[in-house]
């Protein structure tokens, strides 16, 4: 027969395991989310960055058109006949 004194020390044993089994597990999985939360906000932040920088390169392409840029021929897929009227009447 075992004595009380073994049995205790074996279910004090099998508690505090279980016990830091879940701390532990709570412990990792609250990591792991504010790592995912903490990627997400980086990815977010990094898509803004290129976002600006777009429209800002699109902003200096549309203010920097001079009328070299301007396509005169119809045939073209980009020809603006109001662009080239404009570019025309600047000249003169």
């Amino acid at each position: 027969m075992v004595s009380s004194t073994v049995n205790v020390v074996r279910y004090t044993a099998l508690f505090s395991g279980v016990f830091y089994g879940w701390y532990h597990l709570r412990t990792l999985k609250a990591e792991a989310a504010k790592s995912n939360i903490d990627s997400a906000s980086h990815h977010q932040q990094k898509l803004i960055a290129e976002a600006k920088a777009a429209w800002k390169q699109k902003q200096e392409r549309a203010a920097g058109a001079s009328p070299s840029e301007v396509i005169s021929d119809p045939e073209h897929p980009a020809f603006d006949l109001e662009k080239l009227l404009t570019s025309w009447d600047k000249t003169s």
